[in-house]
Parts: C-alpha cells; structure tokens; sequence
C-alpha cells in the first residue's frame, strides 16, 4: 500500500511538474506573440488618444474605458473564436478577411486626411458638443481592425502549438495588449492633469514639470492625432502589401523589397532605413487605396447626383 502510495505520489509530481512546464510554454509563447505585434500595438496607442479630443477632461477616462472595454469585447467575444475556427479548418481564408480590414483602414486614414485637406476638419470642430456615442462606436470600429491585426499576428506566432495552447495563449495576449494600450492612452491623455498637479506644488521644480507638461500636451495630442493618421495608413496599406503577396501577385511585395535591399547595406542606419522605405511604401499604398475607396463611395456618387440635378433644371 504504501508503495502504491508512493507511486501515486511521484506520478502526481511528475504531472504537477508537466502542468508547470506547460504554463512557462505558455506564457513564453504569449510574450513572444505579444512582442511580435509590438508594431502594431503601437499604432493602436497612436490612433486612440485622437478620439478624445475636444472631450470635457473628466469624460476622457470614461470614455476610455468605455473603448477599451468594447476592444476587448473585439478581441475575445469575435476575433479570437472567428480566427481559431479559421485555422483550424479554413486557414486560407483570414488573408482576405484581413485585407478587407486593411482597406477600411487604409479608407479611414485617407478620409481623415481628405477632411485636412479640404478643410472639413475645421468645420467640424466648430460644431457644438462632441457625440461620445459616435466617439465611442468610431473607435471601436477602428480598434476592431488593428485587433484583427494583432490576433492574427499572434496567431502565426504559435499556430503549430496544440489548439487549447493557442487558445490559451491568445487570451493572454488579448488581455496584455488591452491593459498595455489603454493604459498607456489613459496616461498620455491625463498627463496635462498631471501636470496642474505638479504646477500647484511649492517646489519650484515640480512647478516647472508641471507647466511644462500643461503646455507640451495639446501639442502632443496633436502629433499623437497625426501619427494616428499616418498609423492607419501604414497598417492598412502594409496588410494589403502582404496580403497580395501571399494570394499569389508579388509584383508589389518584390518591388517594395527591392527598394528596402537598396538602402539596407547603408553602414550603421541601414536596417531604419529599410523600415523607413517600407513604411512609406505601405503609407502610399494605404493612402491610393483609401482614396479609390472614397471615390467609391462619396465622390462619385455625390457627382452622379449633381449631374442628374443639373439635367433636370
């Protein structure tokens, strides 16, 4: 008996430490995963704080959460069970499904920028208060994309690992991405609170953070809204890059990769400016794509209406 016991005894260790390894496998994949759409995550916290411009100061976190919250809903409730049933028994189909994200992005970056440029931006600035609902819904909309992105990165990441294990580490990268992004938009968006703080102190050094914090935020906001832009066109004219490489047209892929080996052999800067060639590259694509889709949908047919105006007069 005590023998039997014994052996159970040991066959429980063996099993608690298999369980151990396991979760370090885990976890390890997770981190890898995570760091691997670094990229990606940063164009998230980019695009985010743009959202809550022009909001009453005590609506921004709740405004936050409110997005972050709906991110979250994105990333568990229909991402992350869409992509497992995808790669477990269609895995052909999440290039296209991605590219269809790519080119709303690509189409949201380039309608931003056609509001800049054609001064409707302003217009609607100067219009009463801010719709939270809209603000809300718009972003969550924008954020369901890049955490398309992230998931599926992740997912390569690890799509030999068993399908739990996948599971597993998915929810994990959900959760860390999440708290990572929207904890860093809920600071970046508070620090001019943080700021006043400081400025009300009777240290003279914590006077002057503070003031300069008060007056460096509206000018980061406004970078941060700018990045965002470009963010959108970037990531979305990068998914589509890939994306027709991998349907089978490499044309554009190989020559976006021609220019980056052009540059790479520059000593010392070569890999940045490879980055740079492909990014700009991605941007450029982004931003033709963008505009065929709004032609699409608000150019041409606002013309077609014109024409069929005028003939009727």
């Amino acid at each position: 008996m005590a023998g039997g016991l014994v052996a159970l005894l040991d066959d429980i260790a063996a099993l608690v430490k298999l369980a151990a390894a396991s979760v370090d496998d885990v976890g390890a994949a997770a981190a890898k995963a995570s760091v691997k759409a670094t990229g990606v995550v940063v164009d998230d916290t980019a695009v985010t704080p743009r959202y809550v411009q022009g909001l009453a100061p005590e609506r921004e976190l709740p405004i936050i959460k409110r997005i972050a919250l709906g991110s979250l809903r994105n990333k568990l409730l229909i991402i992350l069970p869409v992509i497992m049933v995808l790669s477990q028994f269609v895995p052909w189909l999440l290039t296209p499904i991605l590219m269809v994200g790519g080119a709303y992005l690509a189409y949201e970056g380039a309608e931003k920028v056609w509001e800049i440029v054609s001064g409707h931006e302003e217009e609607e600035a100067e219009v009463g208060e801010v719709d939270e609902k809209a603000v809300v819904s718009g972003a969550i909309r924008t954020d369901f994309i890049l955490s398309a992105e992230i998931m599926v990165i992740a997912l390569n990441e690890v799509d030999t690992e068993p399908f739990v294990s996948r599971l597993i580490i998915l929810v994990i990268v959900a959760l860390l991405i999440t708290a990572l992004v929207y904890g860093v938009v809920g600071l970046i968006v508070k620090m001019d609170d943080v700021g006043l703080h400081l400025a009300g102190r009777e240290s003279g050094a914590s006077q002057r953070i503070g003031r300069g914090l008060v007056k460096g935020m509206p000018k980061l906001l406004s970078v941060l809204s700018t990045v965002g832009i470009a963010a959108m066109l970037w990531v979305g004219g990068h998914i589509l890059l890939v994306g027709v490489d991998e349907l089978g047209w490499h044309a554009p892929y190989d020559l976006v990769h021609h220019l980056e080996e052009g540059v790479a052999g520059v000593a010392g800067i070569g890999g940045f400016l490879a980055w740079v060639v492909n990014t700009l590259a991605s941007a450029l694509i982004g931003l033709v794509v963008g505009a065929v889709v709004i032609a699409v949908l608000h150019v041409i047919p606002r013309r077609t209406k014109h024409d069929e105006a005028a003939s009727t007069h």
